[in-house]
């Protein structure tokens, strides 16, 4: 089971932004936010680095999962396996420990392991975007009900791992969520 995840972290450590940042001849850690991720890969190289990157790193928690799935490891091994993966997106050994925000790696990992539970948290999420038209307020919300939904309801505990991964998501989004919070109070009160 170590191996496994052990296996899963360093699979979470291939960052797709810096191969398309070293394809396109491009440092993303020194341009905009700094991040390794999709959100900023797209601003900095466009809608196609975006495209690469969101489903390089999705896909990397599509694989740990199957591969757990594959194995026959119980769910909450598995659970614990797509936490791995997503702390090596977070935290890549190899770049001292700076890495994406974990969206895009939450969302193959949430995918494949509990597609019924990720079909809650997508169809919140879109319809949060909706009446709060901020797509960061609502997938603080959706993130937090998913959570909560592995914490509280029995036939979802097994996927507790996760919710540790949403809590350290959030607190990676902390900045984001607060400029977004402040954009939203100013178009309000001006």
């Amino acid at each position: 089971m170590f191996l496994y995840w052990i296996i899963c972290y360093i699979v979470g450590t291939f960052l797709t932004a810096w191969w398309v940042g070293k394809w396109k001849k491009t440092d993303l850690r020194t341009l905009r936010s700094g991040n390794l991720g999709a959100r900023n890969a797209g601003a900095v190289l466009g809608r196609s680095a975006f495209l690469v990157t969101f489903l390089g790193d999705a896909f990397k928690g599509v694989f740990v999962i199957c591969i757990g799935f594959y194995f026959q490891f119980s769910y909450e091994y598995i659970a614990i396996g797509g936490l791995f993966v997503i702390l090596g997106h977070l935290f890549p050994f190899w770049l001292k420990f700076k890495g994406g925000k974990g969206i895009a790696t939450f969302i193959g990992v949430a995918l494949t392991y509990n597609t019924l539970l990720f079909g809650i948290f997508a169809l919140l999420f879109l319809l949060l975007i909706l009446i709060l038209r901020s797509a960061t307020l609502s997938m603080i919300v959706a993130f937090f009900a998913y959570a909560c939904i592995c914490l509280l309801y029995p036939a979802f505990q097994d996927a507790w791992p996760l919710s540790i991964a949403i809590f350290i998501i959030l607190i990676r989004h902390r900045f984001d969520m607060i400029e977004s919070w402040n954009e939203r109070w100013w178009k309000k009160t001006i």
